[in-house]
């Protein structure tokens, strides 16, 4: 027969999980329903069980519906599964169970535990024995990263191996690598590896006096050198480049003191440091000023300033000169005027 007045739908289910397979009639006319494994054994005749494995159970009987629950679900379970009605001919549909099986392990793999910045290195992913293969993604940190995947296959089972190469900086120390597993059977499986990456000291020399300003002849200079790399630094040096470091420079580990700067103290003066995987420095350039640069233009300020101030009082006396005068000859004339009016009279 056609099926047609059957209805059921296929199963998709987790290994260990529950299946649950519905064979429906659409118009029930009292006829028998029945349900048959994949070898065509009957599971359940009406609410009857000839078949003797216990983890087929009945959920739901009547007239219209055949509900069936199959526990601990494994791979040799899958396959049709067959709703038969017992009509005039009879009618037949087949529902489908498909079992997934997530991945037993996954682990990664890299080929030492500490890199040197600068170093390519090859990580490998593998997740075994999944149904059906897995995607595997790489993520360093939060940045998406392209691996090379190879899939084994074994009977329904498959393991996949995801290779990652990756040139490592000093910016990757502590950063985890992340393989992540896409596949429908299982959520948020990953696992990571956090990269432990050694690089040479990155120096850098600060100048603690003066704080800012000219370094004067007969005032001191305050030099500190830091250094920060993995392994950290150890060995850390001060050397005056192109010449003999001078008597008076007072050097305590990573400080360097002049407390009396002259003019033979102009120069280059750097700081080295090393550790195992090699060697940094920085430069410092001293230029001693005379004791009194960088006072001429304050004084010139000063004098500017001064200047201004007299030109403004010299123009406001003028002004006001101008208006007396002004007033003064106005009324001078008014009174020529009126004197000359008289004498016509």
């Amino acid at each position: 027969g056609d099926g047609q007045n059957l209805v059921t739908e296929d199963v998709t289910v987790v290994e260990g999980e529950v299946a649950t397979i519905s064979c429906r009639v659409r118009n029930s006319d009292d006829s028998v329903i029945q349900l048959l494994n994949p070898n065509r054994q009957t599971i359940y005749f009406r609410d009857f069980r000839p078949l003797k494995d216990s983890r087929f159970q009945l959920v739901n009987f009547s007239n219209s519906e055949l509900r069936v629950s199959l526990t601990n679900v494994s791979v040799s379970d899958e396959g049709r599964y067959f709703c038969q009605l017992y009509t005039d001919p009879p009618q037949e549909i087949y529902t489908t169970i498909t079992v997934l099986v997530p991945p037993r392990n996954l682990m990664i793999d890299i080929q030492k535990d500490t890199v040197v910045e600068g170093e390519e290195i090859e990580l490998n992913c593998t997740a075994m024995a999944s149904k059906p293969a897995t995607t595997i993604r790489w993520f360093k940190g939060n940045k998406e990263l392209t691996g090379k995947s190879e899939v084994e296959q074994w009977s329904d089972m498959f393991t996949v191996t995801s290779k990652l190469s990756l040139t490592v900086g000093r910016e990757d120390d502590g950063v985890p690598i992340i393989c992540l597993v896409d596949h429908p059977a299982v959520k948020d499986l990953q696992t990571q590896h956090y990269l432990e990456v050694l690089y040479k000291p990155q120096v850098r020399v600060l100048q603690n006096y003066p704080l800012q300003g000219l370094t004067r002849e007969g005032e001191p200079l305050e030099l500190t050198c830091t250094a920060l790399g993995k392994p950290q630094p150890t060995d850390m040096k001060w050397l005056r480049v192109d010449d003999e470091m001078p008597q008076h420079v007072v050097v305590s580990g990573s400080n360097l003191l002049i407390s009396n700067l002259n003019k033979t103290d102009n120069g280059t003066y750097r700081c080295e440091a090393s550790n195992t995987v090699g060697k940094s420095h920085a430069d410092y350039m001293l230029f001693v000023y005379d004791s009194r640069a960088g006072d001429e233009g304050s004084i010139r300020a000063v004098d500017h300033a001064v200047i201004g101030g007299v030109v403004a009082v010299v123009v406001f006396a003028m002004l006001c000169l101008l208006i007396i005068l002004g007033r003064y000859f106005a009324r001078h004339k008014g009174i020529s005027l009126a004197t000359s009016s008289g004498i016509r009279l």
